[in-house]
């Protein structure tokens, strides 16, 4: 049987030699994000990407074999592990083709075949099986067999057609051909049931028919939790005419004599009754299976690219939380974000207070010079754009401001991390606070939000939610670590995705910094309690300390390279032999460049290469709009079909994903990425009533 490494080999595109390197390293407890950094030279320089899809390859290969062996055991212990068996089980490439092969085999509860072999008509049925008795032959040899519940001639040969019935339905060939002449020509019929709402959202869904092999997941998703919601009903149709065409050419024998009609209907039956509606479930769990991974995928690319979002430095800003009846939200926070004041104003309907709300925003203003303001783009963000429109056009007030997705900002603000950091803060105004912060640091905010309320994704609910959790976590933890982590600012939450630390260990360096001061060498780490070697040499790379002793601190450069670093310090980088210098020093050619890289730009942040956030002062209201007119935007969400384009109105419009290019586009995110700015972007189609609008990039 194929080892594991081989196996690996075979399923990706790594070398035998790092395959073995990187199960090295996660066996000793390597992190991704470590390995993915600081081993580039034992890994052929494979990123966090890389390394997540091999760390999945890896943990289903060892499955694989596992029950590969365990199917074998089992055979072996059941009938006779035959050469055939052992080749087969050995070839299978799938958990479902190896299934399939252990199908015969398995304990059985009570089912008709079993039945009626323990009442000993096997070998009637494997007379049936040949065909070559009449059908009145047949029945005379059926008489043999009376006994029991089978005290009819009949009964016996209706047992014996239940036995063959499931062993037709158990032919590993039989499923796979069936199986994969469903996911190839099959269709997924819908149809209304009397719970069907018309008018609801499931409305262009009912009654239709679609190939299984074309269908997209998000469609697929949308269907399922319609039949869910018990507005449809769902199947899967192929041309059952062509099977059964195929079961008399392939299954009935030569010159079979009359009882051939018996045996036709026992392999019909066990098409009907046993393997088309067992396959049924498995092509649904087969697509469940693929849109959950592509609904996941999508939302971690998602939740990536949010996470990377550049943050807006040096600015005092007020984040703004609107509303009507309750009025809107108001919260300073510094260049660091530190929360400084807060207060409630009442610009728009009921009241319309313009004056009161103009003196406080204006006094705010001049007390903090606040120099950027961040509107949540909820209920009342358009009428609170307006206000501060009017503000900059009739007082000269100059607050640039722009709108911000407020997705989670109330789960934040309820939340008990929120309650810890502002204890004696009401809800709405901690809601405020994170609009200001999610713009002063994307990553720092969101990563105190359950990534499944920040409005990223698609049918997050319908998905495997353990699987979502992983692949969210891992995701927030890559992009924590390519950035870094001041240690001296960060949050609990924050340092909880740090390589190497965990919950424990990130409230432990916020206990060891409240009693000690801030940080002024990374070494410091290791007197925090519960902070071991291994863990310090998986965090110590991505923690930045800004006022340090060693320059190298606040850079990504690994402390255990601190000594080549300082021979570098001294040399001409830009013209430097690097492959010479490697060997001088005793470190890999990609350690190397990496801290040319950390020593060119010490400190660095990789958000800081993104456009900046754009800021405006002005407004279009969606009864401006006319098709064929310009606006400009931010993309907030990006799905399968398409992308919701923030353009400064209530309800964001979409940019169909065949308006996105004259070329053919696979998926919206080969175009478009999270919080991109789209300077214009034409305007097609406009519902004043409902607010939608249609948008083209074309």
């Amino acid at each position: 049987m194929k080892t594991l490494t081989s196996l690996l080999a075979q399923r990706t595109k790594l070398r035998q030699e790092h395959i073995k390197n990187i199960l090295k390293l996660l066996d000793e407890g390597a992190t991704i994000p470590f390995i993915a950094r600081y081993r580039k030279e034992m890994t052929g320089a494979a990123n966090d990407e890389v390394l997540r899809d091999f760390e999945s390859i890896y943990l289903s290969s060892k499955k694989l074999l596992g029950r590969k062996a365990e199917v074998s055991r089992l055979i072996q212990e059941r009938a006779t592990l035959t050469q055939e068996l052992k080749t087969s089980i050995e070839k299978a490439k799938t958990l479902r083709v190896l299934e399939d092969i252990y199908r015969p085999f398995k304990e059985k509860k009570n089912t008709r075949a079993t039945t009626a072999i323990a009442n000993g008509l096997t070998p009637l049925a494997n007379t049936l099986q040949t065909a070559r008795l009449t059908v009145q032959e047949f029945k005379i040899e059926a008489k043999k067999f009376l006994k029991n519940e089978f005290n009819s001639v009949d009964d016996a040969i209706k047992g014996a057609q239940d036995i063959l019935a499931e062993r037709y339905a158990e032919l590993p060939r039989e499923r796979e051909a069936l199986r994969n002449t469903m996911l190839r020509f099959g269709n997924i019929e819908t149809k209304k049931t009397k719970s069907f709402d018309s008018a609801g959202n499931y409305k262009n869904l009912a009654d239709k028919s679609e190939k299984v092999a074309y269908i997209p997941s998000h469609r697929y998703l949308a269907i399922m939790r319609a039949v869910k919601k018990k507005e449809l009903s769902v199947k899967i149709t192929i041309d059952t005419d062509r099977v059964y065409e195929n079961i008399k050419q392939y299954k009935i024998p030569k010159n079979a004599k009359s009882s051939l009609v018996l045996l036709f209907e026992a392999y019909k039956d066990g098409f009907k009754r046993l393997l088309y509606p067992s396959l049924e479930r498995e092509i649904h769990t087969e697509l469940k299976e693929k849109a959950d991974i592509s609904a996941i995928s999508l939302f971690g690319k998602n939740l990536s690219q949010l996470l990377m979002s550049r943050p807006v430095t040096n600015r005092v800003i007020l984040g703004v939380d609107p509303a009507f009846v309750s009025g809107c939200k108001l919260a300073v926070i510094d260049e660091n974000g530190n929360y400084l004041e807060h207060a409630v104003i009442y610009p728009t309907k009921p009241k319309e207070d313009y004056n009161s709300a103009k003196a406080k925003v204006i006094y705010l203003a001049k007390k903090y010079n606040i120099t950027g303001i961040a509107i949540g783009n909820g209920t009342a963000s358009r009428e609170t754009q307006e206000f501060f429109a009017r503000l900059n056009s009739e007082e000269n007030a100059n607050l640039s401001y722009t709108v911000v997705s407020e997705a989670g900002a109330s789960v934040y603000s309820a939340s008990k991390l929120a309650q810890d950091e502002y204890p004696t803060l009401d809800v709405t105004i901690r809601g405020a606070i994170s609009i200001a912060q999610r713009l002063r640091d994307p990553m720092s905010t969101f990563v105190k939000i359950d990534s499944k309320s920040l409005g990223i994704g698609q049918y997050q609910h319908d998905v495997d939610q353990k699987q979502l959790k992983k692949r969210l976590d891992n995701t927030t933890m890559d992009v924590v670590n390519r950035v870094g982590v001041d240690i001296n600012s960060a949050s609990s939450e924050l340092l909880t995705h740090v390589a190497g630390i965990g919950t424990t260990l990130a409230k432990n360096i916020i206990s060891y910094r409240n009693t000690h001061g801030n940080f002024t060498t990374k070494s410091q780490l290791l007197n925090v309690k519960g902070l071991g070697k291994k863990a310090y040499e998986q965090a110590v790379g991505f923690i930045r300390i800004k006022e340090c002793e060693n320059i190298f601190d606040n850079t990504g450069i690994h402390p255990e390279n601190y000594t080549a670093a300082l021979h570098l310090q001294n040399l001409d980088l830009e013209n430097l032999d690097t492959q010479k210098t490697a060997k001088e020093l005793g470190i890999g050619l990609q350690t190397l460049q990496d801290i040319i890289q950390e020593l060119q730009k010490p400190g660095f942040d990789p958000r800081e290469d993104l456009p900046d956030i754009p800021f405006k002062e002005g407004l279009s209201d969606i009864k401006m709009l006319k098709e064929g007119s310009f606006v400009s935007g931010i993309v907030r969400n990006i799905a399968d079909f398409g992308a919701f384009v923030d353009i400064g109105l209530k309800n964001d419009g979409l940019i169909h994903i065949s308006k996105m290019s004259t070329k053919r586009v696979k998926h919206p995110l080969e175009i478009l990425t999270l919080n991109q700015c789209l300077p214009q972007i034409e305007v097609v189609s406009i519902d004043y009533e409902s607010g939608k609008i249609g948008l083209s990039l074309i």
